[in-house]
């Protein structure tokens, strides 16, 4: 198959799809850093006829794919375009195709975004609800065939992070300032607190190009 990743990061998860399945993987980004390092990676894992990364817009997107996938960045999409996001996801979709879309969520109603983080941590930001979401689809009437809600996963996965912050603390503050670090341990911790007790969860929404493009039950995510 031919998988798209938007905002592939580091290059992490195309990477290990095309080494798990065999798939052709397209991550793009529009950090030159994210670039750079994840197209090194894929060389060094002798993928490159597998996987490549492109500094690009998905607006910009023209190819046809079998799968797309998105992790971590449709918070930064901005609540104006996720018509635009969602509608340009599925009219690159193949007939068969399937997208996973996997964003930070509020499990209330839409809020705005801490302006603390907004200012110093995700410039633009903004954590979405269910609702604004499903509004969406409806209007472009997507079929949406799964929604996982993943709850405390991420306060876990801050718990590391804030960990590994800590452990690399001296280092840290060698490379940026005391102020720097002051400023990420309050920011791991406060996201981290943000799931526990504040609301936040993590939702996997599946759209597919065809309503019978999945088995009929869900069996085949866990296998």
């Amino acid at each position: 198959m031919d998988v798209l990743d938007i905002g592939c990061g580091w290059g992490g998860m195309a990477i290990e799809i095309a080494k798990s399945t065999g798939a052709k993987v397209k991550g793009i980004t529009l950090s030159e850093n994210q670039f750079k390092t994840a197209s090194e990676r894929a060389q060094k894992e002798g993928l490159a006829d597998k996987v490549s990364f492109a500094l690009q817009d998905y607006r910009n997107e023209t190819e046809k794919y079998d799968r797309i996938v998105s992790v971590g960045m449709f918070e930064h999409v901005g609540v104006k375009y996720f018509k635009t996001y969602l509608s340009k996801a599925n009219d690159i979709l193949r007939e068969n195709g399937v997208f996973l879309l996997h964003t930070i969520g509020q499990r209330g109603k839409p809020t705005a975004t801490s302006p603390w983080i907004r200012k110093y941590i995700f410039p633009g930001g903004y954590i979405p609800s269910l609702s604004e979401v499903m509004n969406a689809t409806q209007k472009l009437n997507l079929n949406v065939t799964d929604v996982e809600v993943l709850r405390l996963h991420y306060a876990h996965t801050l718990s590391k992070w804030y960990q590994n912050v800590i452990e690399n603390k001296d280092k840290i503050i060698s490379m940026f300032d005391q102020r720097f670090f002051r400023m990420w341990e309050f920011y791991l911790l406060a996201s981290k607190y943000s799931f526990v007790n504040m609301g936040n969860v993590v939702f996997q929404i599946q759209i597919a190009k065809n309503i019978n493009n999945l088995p009929l039950t869900r069996n085949y995510i866990y296998n």
